[in-house]
């Protein structure tokens, strides 16, 4: 965060980024209805080809600086000083590149299981990718908050028109814990422009110094809106319905990338922007981070459903990824945005699974199940690495993000630290029994002659398993990613001198 530095590819990428997927969903609007598999097909070469650039995007970007890359700014509303400003740091490159890829699963899974309204449904899925994509590169506020806005729509579609029995009470729910968290967050950026002399330019914002007291205000302004979407403890209580009831892909969405920009709030805006006040409310957030990673377990032990036990395990652990950010450390902080990738990876595995099986049985009761992995090995041979993702088994991406919060935790706070880590055996826990109840006991006569996963279903999962490992065994390959700018980023909050001693120790891990 701070200055930028040219764009080092000569075309407008992120414009791209965020455009392609919504002139995708234009042409499938001008389609007709009846020609379904046209549809699916256009809706997957575009989710393709905005990952191909996503790619190139990533393979481009320059990890030895925190500067604001492949930036684009263009006067939008002059009188009010609102630009169109794009830009992408070691932090946000790493949730474009998973939103691109989560797409394509989503379409994927997707394929054969919706069989009304299909036209719209793959229309709502490209907008919600170009919406996602602009939140992670916005540099203007304003624009930030288009984008944050425009996520809600197809969101509340996905779930509201293609969810379960349900459908309107958990869509309407979500939209509305959303939307008044967000209203709270529009005031604070009100009072951020006025303040700073009528600019919404993010990175000019965090040039300027904050009376403290202001900044209390706006730290919990803005935590309406980013508490509800991470969702931390309580404001959670929006999820598990969401996620029981939305489709498969509206699943995926919401815990591979729609939960994760309420944790890049804090780390985007309220910590660089109000320094003071997340160092003062540290206490308040460690503890709340605590008591969602100890909740959110042990309420995953009484569920019978398996969407809503995944749903719930999602409050666990993206309270260890809260816990890590404000430890405000160099251990923590990249643990936690670790954590964010690890997360959507896992999670969003876990639900494509679970739409696997739902759409031969109908059925998420967790007791309908039982010996399906005698029916189904291969199927039980995925879930099993997921399984074991979950519950940071060493070589897994669980592990080295847990275990970096956790460093950083017990750095922060001893008995955070300690508290925290009875969360992972409370998840190994309910994560290991959800197993053998499905997958081993004896075989229930509703899974008998399922047939194993496709090719299709190989290929939509494939792609998380390869970064279970690739990110468990070799996580500097990311990590790397976003040093500088976690660096600069405690610099702002901490200090100088106290983020150089964190900074030693972090290079001392890795090596």
């Amino acid at each position: 965060m701070g200055q930028t530095m040219n764009n080092t590819l000569g075309f407008p990428i992120l414009s791209m980024l965020i455009f392609l997927p919504l002139v995708g969903s234009a042409v499938i609007l001008l389609m007709k209805r009846e020609n379904e598999k046209a549809v699916k097909m256009v809706s997957l070469l575009v989710s393709i080809a905005t990952f191909a650039l996503s790619l190139l995007l990533f393979s481009n970007f320059d990890k030895s600086t925190h500067l604001m890359q492949f930036v684009e700014r263009q006067e939008w509303i002059p009188s009010l000083n609102i630009n169109y400003y794009l830009g992408l740091d070691g932090i946000s490159v790493l949730f474009v590149l998973l939103a691109t890829l989560v797409t394509i699963l989503c379409v994927l899974i997707s394929w054969e299981s919706i069989k009304t309204k299909t036209k719209e449904f793959f229309i709502s899925l490209l907008v919600m990718e170009g919406a996602m994509i602009g939140v992670f590169c916005s540099l203007d506020f304003m624009l930030f908050y288009i984008f944050w806005e425009a996520m809600l729509i197809p969101m509340y579609l996905l779930i509201g028109v293609w969810g379960g029995p349900n459908r309107v009470y958990a869509a309407v729910k979500f939209f509305l814990y959303t939307l008044v968290g967000s209203v709270l967050m529009l005031v604070g950026i009100i009072v951020l422009y006025f303040f700073a002399g009528r600019t919404f330019d993010i990175l000019e914002l965090m040039t300027k110094t904050y009376p403290y007291n202001m900044q209390l205000v706006l730290f919990w302004a803005f935590f309406a809106a980013f508490a509800v979407k991470v969702p931390m403890f309580p404001v959670h209580t929006w999820l598990p319905d969401a996620h029981t009831e939305a489709p498969t892909a509206g699943s995926v969405i919401l815990a591979a990338v729609l939960i994760k920009m309420g944790a890049y709030g804090f780390l985007r805006f309220s910590m660089p922007l109000l320094p003071d006040a997340s160092r003062a409310m540290t206490p308040v957030m460690l503890t709340l981070s605590v008591i969602a990673i100890i909740y959110g377990g042990i309420i995953c032990l009484a569920q019978t459903d398996l969407k809503r036990l995944i749903a719930y395990s999602s409050v666990s652990h993206m309270g260890f990824v809260t816990l890590g950010i404000f430890a405000l450390n160099t251990q923590g902080v990249e643990g936690g945005i670790l954590q964010m990738l690890n997360h959507g990876v896992v999670t969003g595995a876990l639900f494509l699974s679970v739409g696997i099986i739902y759409d031969r049985t109908h059925t998420r009761v967790i007791a309908d199940y039982g010996g399906v992995a005698s029916v189904m090995p291969l199927y039980a041979s995925l879930f099993m690495v997921l399984t074991f993702a979950s519950i940071g088994l060493p070589a897994t991406n669980g592990f080295i993000g847990e275990f970096l919060i956790l460093l950083g935790g017990f750095a922060a706070n001893q008995w955070a630290g300690v508290l925290a880590a009875s969360g992972i055996i409370i998840g190994a826990a309910y994560m290991l029994w959800l197993y053998q109840r499905v997958f081993f006991m004896a075989t229930n006569p509703k899974v008998a002659g399922l047939q194993d996963v496709n090719m299709r279903e190989v290929i939509t999962l494939l792609p998380m398993i390869v970064l279970i490992f690739w990110i468990g065994i070799y996580p500097n390959v990311f990590l790397s990613f976003m040093h500088p700018s976690v660096q600069h980023l405690l610099e702002r909050v901490n200090g100088r001198g106290a983020t150089a001693v964190a900074e030693n120790v972090m290079m001392q891990i890795l090596k």
